[in-house]
């Protein structure tokens, strides 16, 4: 029988029961539908979270004590270890361009015109914590100086905004101070991704003067300010030699890993293996999500075969006919596979432009950048079509076995 006449007859069959037939389909479309919306919705958030992460501090490398992670802590710290003469060791360092240490400064409120809102830290920096990206206006705070510099969520925290030359009064416990607004920033250096922080007031005081945890150096035997996290910036390409080569000066006598308990490690990782981490979690969140829709297709599947087998049972006259005219048992199987495929690849490709759909809202109802994912999409259509196949096998079997004496004298 050539191949025309087979989907002639196969497409024959399936119109000759539109409803069921498009009931049966619907099965497919929304399992296709789910897989590629999952899909595409996990690709978009990972592709918006990864271009957050990467951003500018592509060669930025995280230095916490006892970080499992390593990633960047934002304001979370913990013990303060790493002394001056660790910071100092740090940007002595082939490749490094500068050394961002960070600490907490207790504070109790900040007051600007008769408003005051309740702080209880503030961070500690220095001026290479800010990059010329990152500054909206102004500049870095300076060593030595009554200067602040505050995220854009802070300057428009007070009734009247921050601006550049504001004066506001920092409480300290029991003592208060004035100092001038130098430079409003989006984010900082050592920090989580500006995206991320955007929304939460932050205010950064220089370390000199404002920072005053010190311990004992064990190196030099004098007292040093020690911080809990220090960010070191590489130069362009120069990332991982950068990295191993921290991790030698941290692991080799440094104050900080003679300061640490024995059990402590000093997490050290780049930005790139914070996005790899993201990407990891996010693609396995995705594949399991993926994986429940799945389940649909599965329950097209048992559509598919069901609407086989009543058509073997149904066409049993006509398949008799078939074969007492000639046709043989492999002609009658494709015929009904070629049924069975047809249901399913309709489905599969009415399936498609359903989950784009359905995964672009959701792009958009999440408030980020739209991704295909076509592996996905390849493998919904796939797998929908071996569904067709699958489902379609044992009904096509029952029919080509189907005695032709016996059918003819089925009413």
């Amino acid at each position: 029988m050539p191949l025309r006449e087979v989907r002639r007859l196969a497409w024959r069959a399936i119109t000759a029961h539109r409803l069921r037939s498009v009931l049966t389909v619907l099965g497919v479309v929304v399992g296709i539908g789910s897989v590629i919306a999952f899909a595409t919705f996990g690709a978009s958030v990972q592709a918006e979270v990864v271009s957050q992460f990467q951003g500018t501090g592509a060669s930025e490398i995280y230095v916490t004590p006892g970080a499992e992670d390593g990633g960047p802590p934002g304001d979370d710290f913990t013990r303060p270890a790493f002394t001056t003469h660790d910071v100092d060791e740090l940007r002595a360092i082939e490749g490094v361009k500068a050394v961002v240490p960070r600490g907490i400064v207790p504070t109790s409120s900040v007051t600007f015109r008769g408003q005051t809102l309740a702080r209880s830290r503030m961070t500690a920096t220095t001026e290479a914590a800010f990059s010329e990206d990152v500054l909206v206006s102004g500049r870095s705070v300076r060593a030595g100086a009554d200067e602040i510099v505050v995220n854009e969520a802070a300057a428009t925290v007070f009734e009247r905004n921050l601006t550049v030359g504001s004066t506001v009064t920092v409480a300290f416990g029991d003592r208060t101070q004035n100092v001038t607004v130098v430079g409003i920033v989006s984010g900082t250096r050592g920090s989580v991704t500006p995206a991320f922080a955007s929304g939460t007031p932050r205010f950064y005081l220089p370390a000199d003067p404002f920072y005053r945890t010190v311990v004992e150096s064990p190196t030099l035997g004098v007292d040093q300010r020690a911080y809990p996290q220090v960010t070191v910036v590489a130069t362009a390409g120069q990332t991982e030699s950068v990295k191993q080569a921290v991790e030698a000066s941290l692991s080799n006598g440094s104050d900080a890993a003679q300061l640490l308990p024995p059990d402590t490690e000093i997490g050290v990782r780049s930005r790139s293996d914070i996005v790899e981490s993201v990407q990891s979690v996010i693609d396995r969140i995705t594949r399991f999500v993926t994986g429940v829709a799945v389940l649909s297709l599965i329950v097209g599947a048992f559509g598919i075969a069901n609407i086989m087998l009543v058509s073997v049972t149904q066409r049993t006259r006509e398949i008799g006919v078939m074969k007492a005219v000639g046709a043989t048992n492999r002609e009658v199987m494709t015929l009904f596979l070629a049924e069975s495929v047809t249901l399913s690849g309709a489905g599969a490709l009415a399936g498609i432009p359903v989950g784009l759909g359905v995964g672009y809202a959701a792009a958009r109802y999440a408030e980020v950048g739209f991704t295909l994912s076509l592996e996905w999409i390849g493998i919904a259509v796939g797998i929908g079509l071996f569904i067709g196949v699958v489902a379609g096998l044992y009904p096509a079997w029952r029919a080509a076995r189907v005695d032709p004496i016996d059918a003819l004298r089925y009413e």
